[in-house]
């Protein structure tokens, strides 16, 4: 859809249809859910669904897109407060899990885009590692880390955020205990040997 200059209202109403949209694909599915459900539970016209997006796949597409945008923006912000490579990706994990804990179905969302639209899966990772990939590139030169393939480096410390938020956050609606918390960044910045 055709990007369109939005008043203040109408930035609210196509903001209230992404949180619905959030809500329902997390607890039923993509392929479960209508636009008809959607626009009924965010209390807008299907109408008014239309002025902001012209199909369900436009809709999720979007809302991947958001929330990968929302929670970089906040691991983004977390990490500049600090200086060394340990202390912001600790700081940048604290902020995913913190912020993984007010959108609980991302987890359910971005596995439903890998039957849905397979680039939009691919993209999310992609754009996620592409982070780490600069962080991990920076510390090489600084000689904070090991000089290890970056990307490596990059897929296997996205997916100890992962699998970590999915235990605890998403599988039993918690936060992530400190002590778990802290045995993952023991593994990542001290391996697991004696």
């Amino acid at each position: 859809m055709s990007e369109i200059k939005l008043t203040r209202k109408g930035l609210m109403t196509r903001q209230k249809i992404l949180d619905t949209a959030e809500d329902i694909f997390g607890e039923k599915g993509y392929f479960e859910t209508s636009i008809a459900e959607i626009t009924l539970r965010a209390g807008v016209a299907q109408g008014t669904y239309y002025n902001y997006f012209s199909t369900k796949k436009e809709v999720f597409e979007e809302l991947i897109r958001q929330l990968s945008s929302s929670f970089r923006h906040q691991i983004k912000v977390a990490m500049e407060k600090e200086t060394s490579f340990e202390a912001k990706q600790r700081a940048g994990y604290v902020a995913f899990f913190e912020w993984l804990t007010n959108h609980r179905n991302l987890y359910s969302i971005v596995q439903q885009s890998v039957l849905v639209d397979m680039n939009l899966y691919r993209w999310y990772y992609e754009k996620i590692a592409e982070g780490f990939i600069k962080a991990i590139e920076e510390a090489i030169d600084k000689k904070e880390c090991k000089p290890l393939n970056p990307e490596t480096v990059a897929y296997c410390f996205m997916g100890i955020g992962q699998f970590i938020g999915m235990r605890w956050v998403f599988w039993e609606k918690e936060t992530v205990p400190d002590h778990v918390f802290d045995e993952a960044m023991e593994i990542i910045f001290n391996g697991i040997n004696n």
